[in-house]
Formats: C-alpha cells, sequence, structure tokens
C-alpha cells in the first residue's frame, strides 16, 4: 500500500493485491471509501454483496459498512482507493476477520 496523495478530508492510496490475496474483513467509524480497479479483477464484499470489478470500473463502501477485498485472478491486482471522512487515522480499522492474526490490533 503507498499513501499517493493526503488532504484536510481526504487521502488516496495506491493498492497492489497479489494473486489469489484475500484482506481482512473490516470496517471504518469515521471514513467511507471509493475503489477503483486500474488492472486486474477484485471481489469485492460490501455488506452482504459480493462484485466483481474489472479494470475501470469502481465501487463505493459506506463508513461503517463490513468490507473485504480480494483478488481472486491470476495476476496481480492494482487498485486506487480514495477515503474521505473527518478522521482518516489507521486506528480506525475494526478487524471483524483476518487471516493474519490482526483481529486485536
Amino acid at each position: 500500500v503507498q499513501v499517493t496523495g493526503r488532504g484536510d478530508r481526504c487521502q488516496t492510496k495506491r493498492i497492489v493485491d497479489k494473486p489469489c490475496a484475500r484482506l481482512s474483513l473490516k470496517k471504518h467509524h469515521h471514513r467511507s471509501e471509493h475503489w477503483g480497479v486500474v488492472s486486474g479483477t477484485a471481489e469485492v464484499k460490501i455488506g452482504d454483496e459480493v462484485l466483481l470489478l474489472q479494470e475501470n470500473e469502481s465501487t463505493f463502501i459506506p463508513a461503517g459498512t463490513a468490507h473485504r477485498l480480494a483478488n481472486p485472478g491470476k495476476v496481480s491486482l492494482h487498485l486506487i482507493e480514495v477515503q474521505c471522512g473527518p478522521y482518516l487515522g489507521e486506528d480506525d480499522i475494526i478487524r471483524l476477520e483476518d487471516e493474519y492474526g490482526r483481529l486485536g490490533e
């Protein structure tokens, strides 16, 4: 993950997800997120809905909504994330499921 821009109420990041990788199921109280696929395929879980996004497609994750990003493909997924809200700190991540042992963080 690379931060590419930062403002008072927004931040942009470039995310690269390896093939067959899956990030934690999480939510944020203070920010919403917009995810846009640059290349690859993204499997996005937002609440109970699962979407498959291809290059040049995007989605919106409202604040307080459980969400997860996965790469079901055989090539790396490149994604731009735009975070918007009154607080953008990393301590606003509430992990609900995590394969990397970070539930207590």
